[in-house]
């Protein structure tokens, strides 16, 4: 995720102490205070202050769960709030931010892709706690041809010292100690602001559009595209290698047994996928815009991408996606990264049945807490975590369901999903809070994992439980409540909170009818209600003020 924690080099204390020292001198030295402009093509250019929400006086707003069949998962669900909003911070003077923001939990830096899955649950307290709002401080600091800096210092705003291009060489990556060797195309130029540990994990706009799906705000679509297709383009200039594919040095998956394999400028399963999935998405934003040529470009570009990643990183004799040497040869290396193809949807539906049948083989990826990033049958797989080598975590499970549902596996999605929130709630049980990552094989954390790590696991408590045990799925677009009613036992939420409506729903057995639900809803607005209980499916007319309906 960040820097390697299995392995220790005597040189980082003191490289991070210099940075810290940078950090510190940077706005009173002349020399070290010359920089390039950032944030100039995002329309919100400062902070306005306003009290940062406390859990004591928000508690009562949020959307409260109902949940009789397992009251655990409804404490886990407020311990997780309570630890998140020790999270939330105000722009200090002079940083440049923009926006209150949840901060990654991990040390004094934000970082781009914790920040994107943060806003993922943050979604459901959306107006009352910083969330999707957090990512403005991104674009905030974009450079002016597109670059965004993946790890910002919280403090000053200063993009992260190792990952500035201060040298002003080609392409690099500094952690992995390479130069990035262009193979059939021209070195980019002007040099990039940053190296390329910097520049990893395009997911900027899936946020932003699973936002969308809970709030509706069509407006931030407009505030945020322009600062979404620079990057994107500058993605393009920058990590696109000769063949079309992208490169990547980790990927963020610090100790992945890939990496050796994709160092120098080889090309990653993940970050080329996601780069499908940005253009896709960028296309959806741009149709919504009236943007109709940008839409059918990015939609180009992103069919061209889809097709090569098939042609080079799909092995037909191992079923599975691989990442490329700098030479072009598949990687032996099987790594969690290769499901961002079905996300992104470039995998067929038999490349997407083969890569389901991985999750259920218990020799692979099929463990009794899936989905290790390392599977048991790839060389370096920790059963106890060990980090990026078989450690479970909620970012990249998330990755995994989405993208199970795009290919309509909703059945294995939602066993994933609740195997997960099983696991991390016996874990909270046993220690009275959520971790940063989790074991394979056993109902414990991973070696090594942080506590209290709201954090991305904030997403369990929060997003899973409302959209997998509860079963409440927003589809703000369409001004519709999707509610798949799985608990036999009174299940609910009050307050729940989507197309800003704030909504009140509980459904408990119905009084002298055998297998028959009631359901109770109190809306300040209009909506729809589709309700799948008992393998059917039943759409209600929700109206303003309270209404009841009876599933048979």
């Amino acid at each position: 995720m960040r820097w390697p924690i299995v392995t220790w080099d005597p040189i980082r204390p003191f490289v991070a102490l210099c940075a810290t020292a940078i950090a510190l001198l940077w706005p009173a030295c002349p020399l070290l205070a010359a920089e390039p402009p950032q944030g100039q093509c995002f329309a919100k250019k400062e902070y306005v202050p306003k009290l940062l929400p406390t859990y004591a006086q928000t508690k009562d707003q949020l959307p409260s769960p109902i949940f009789d069949e397992n009251p655990l998962y409804v404490q886990m669900y407020w311990k997780t709030w309570e630890l998140a909003f020790r999270n939330f911070y105000e722009p200090k003077p002079g940083s440049g931010f923009v926006s209150q923001f949840i901060d990654a939990a991990f040390n004094q830096n934000i970082f781009l892709w914790d920040t994107c899955f943060l806003t993922m649950f943050c979604n459901y307290g959306h107006s009352l706690v910083p969330g999707i709002g957090s990512l403005d401080n991104f674009y905030a600091k974009q450079y002016e041809d597109g670059e965004i800096c993946r790890e910002i210092d919280r403090t000053t705003g200063r993009d992260y010292v190792e990952w500035i291009n201060a040298q002003n060489q080609d392409l690099f990556s500094r952690w992995g100690r390479f130069s990035v060797t262009y193979v059939g195309r021209e070195i980019p130029k002007p040099p990039p602001h940053v190296t390329l540990d910097a520049l990893n994990h395009p997911i900027l706009a899936w946020a932003e559009l699973e936002s969308f799906r809970v709030t509706g705000d069509r407006s931030r679509l407009g505030l945020v595209y322009e600062p979404l297709a620079r990057y994107y383009r500058a993605l393009r200039k920058y990590i696109r290698q000769g063949d079309g594919l992208y490169m990547t040095d980790w990927a963020s998956m610090d100790n992945s047994p890939r990496n050796a394999h994709i160092a120098k400028g080889g090309t990653a399963v993940d970050t080329s996928s996601q780069m499908v999935l940005f253009a896709n998405h960028l296309a959806q934003i741009a149709d919504m815009l009236g943007k109709k040529d940008d839409a059918a470009s990015f939609r180009k570009e992103a069919a061209e991408l889809g097709q090569l990643i098939n042609q080079k990183m799909w092995n037909p004799q191992r079923r599975f996606y691989f990442d490329l040497t700098v030479e072009g040869k598949q990687s032996p290396a099987k790594t969690i990264a290769a499901y961002w193809t079905l996300l992104a949807g470039v995998a067929s539906e038999q490349q997407a049945q083969d890569m389901a049948a991985e999750l259920r083989n218990p020799q692979s990826f099929g463990r009794k807490h899936r989905v290790p990033t390392t599977p048991a049958d790839q060389a370096g797989f920790d059963p106890a975590g060990g980090y990026w080598c078989g450690a479970v975590w909620s970012p990249t499970n998330t990755m995994v369901i989405r993208g199970l549902q795009r290919y309509g596996m909703k059945e294995l999605a939602q066993e994933l999903a609740m195997e997960h929130q099983r696991a991390v709630g016996e874990v909270f049980q046993a220690t009275g809070t959520v971790w940063e990552n989790y074991a394979p094989d056993a109902p414990k954390p991973g070696k090594p994992a942080k506590p209290d790590f709201v954090g991305w696991t904030g997403i369990v408590p929060i997003m899973y439980f409302m959209e997998f045990a509860i079963g409440l799925r927003p589809d703000a677009a369409a001004n519709r409540l999707d509610w798949a009613l799985t608990s036999e036992g009174r299940c609910g939420c009050e307050r729940f909170r989507f197309n800003g409506h704030v909504v009140s729903l509980v459904a408990e057995p119905a009084d002298g009818q055998a297998g028959s639900r009631r359901v109770n809803v109190e809306s300040d607005g209009d909506f729809r209600l589709q309700v799948e209980h008992g393998g059917k499916q039943t759409e209600f007319a929700v109206k303003k003020g309270g209404n009841v309906f009876v599933l048979q």
